[in-house]
């Protein structure tokens, strides 16, 4: 098994160098570091050259001259990668000494595993300890964890955000199928992605420890909300409607098991990919005024389509009252 680092870069000279150093420090060497710059104007190409001359593996870097965004970004350095696992990294934070071996040993362990993420601790600009970790802050609680163990990881995956690139590995197999991500599937980025679309076909494990020191600061493009976003009913009414993604991600992801990509896998998938979008597209669809929704959803409901790729009542409120 080959381990390869995927990371892009952007500006990154303010907290680049202490990541840097943080893969240099792994109990377990990455056999490459492969890094495309998305064509900075600061110190980062410099600092990228240094690191890459004193480096203990080898690092191969892309200078971009155009600006392409961090998910396009992502994609060339991902498809530039020669080890059989991927593991994705962020400009911005902190690797713990020991992460790519825990990481490898769940790949090891279980051939059937596609995709490895944890959870992370919090640090600021600073590099100063912030209370918490990742996962209380985007709410994947001991209750969503139980549902993914209970219902599984794509019903899991399909409600919201859970899975961080900055946490994620995945095999090199895969690259295939993820490749490249979706177009119309915003805020959805491609973290989001390669998770659902692996899960699709392949096992997704967590790792209920924190394996990253994640940055929280001013410039980062995703981060991570003070407190988990409100759930009372009210403020679910409120949420912004999502499901134009959950079609558009569930949409590219039928076709491309259509085309084989996920292989047996992807065909014995392909119907309750089918069955789940069916669901989102008469939550889309449901028609004006609550008395005319209530059977739909109640039916919906029933089913238990809103506990498996929603929040249950919570869910149910939210599209009575939008």
């Amino acid at each position: 098994m080959t381990v390869s680092v995927a990371l892009s870069t952007c500006n990154g000279a303010a907290y680049l160098p202490e990541q840097l150093a943080s893969l240099a420090a792994q109990t377990r060497l990455p056999d490459e570091l492969v890094v495309r710059d998305d064509a900075s104007d600061d110190d980062t190409p410099s600092i990228l050259r240094a690191f890459a001359a004193r480096a203990p593996f080898p690092v191969v870097v892309e200078a971009g001259a155009q600006r392409l965004g961090s998910t396009r970004s992502f994609e060339r350095a991902i498809a530039a990668c020669a080890g059989t696992i991927i593991a994705l990294s962020d400009q911005d934070d902190r690797w713990r000494a020991d992460k790519l071996s825990v990481v490898a040993e769940r790949f090891h362990a279980d051939g059937r595993v596609g995709l490895v993420f944890s959870d992370a601790s919090l640090i600021d600009a600073a590099s100063q300890p912030i209370a918490g970790r990742l996962w209380g802050r985007i709410g994947f609680d001991r209750h969503r964890q139980r549902a993914w163990r209970d219902r599984g990881a794509l019903t899991a995956l399909v409600p919201g955000r859970i899975v961080s690139g900055a946490t994620m590995a995945f095999r090199s197999t895969f690259r295939p199928l993820v490749l490249p991500t979706p177009e119309g599937i915003a805020p959805m980025i491609h973290d989001g992605w390669i998770a659902l679309a692996i899960a699709a076909v392949a096992r997704v494990v967590f790792i209920d420890e924190p394996l990253v020191a994640y940055r929280l600061h001013a410039a980062q493009q995703v981060g991570a909300p003070e407190a988990p976003r409100p759930l009372g009913p009210l403020a679910s009414a409120r949420h912004v409607n999502a499901y134009s993604m959950h079609l558009a991600s569930l949409g590219a992801l039928q076709a491309r098991l259509a085309a084989g990509l996920g292989g047996p896998e992807g065909v014995a998938a392909a119907p309750r990919i089918a069955a789940i979008r069916r669901h989102f597209e008469r939550r889309a669809t449901l028609p004006p005024g609550r008395l005319r929704r209530l059977p739909i959803v109640l039916r919906e409901f029933a089913a238990g389509r809103y506990h498996d790729h929603g929040n249950g009542v919570r869910s149910l409120i939210k599209d009575l009252m939008a």
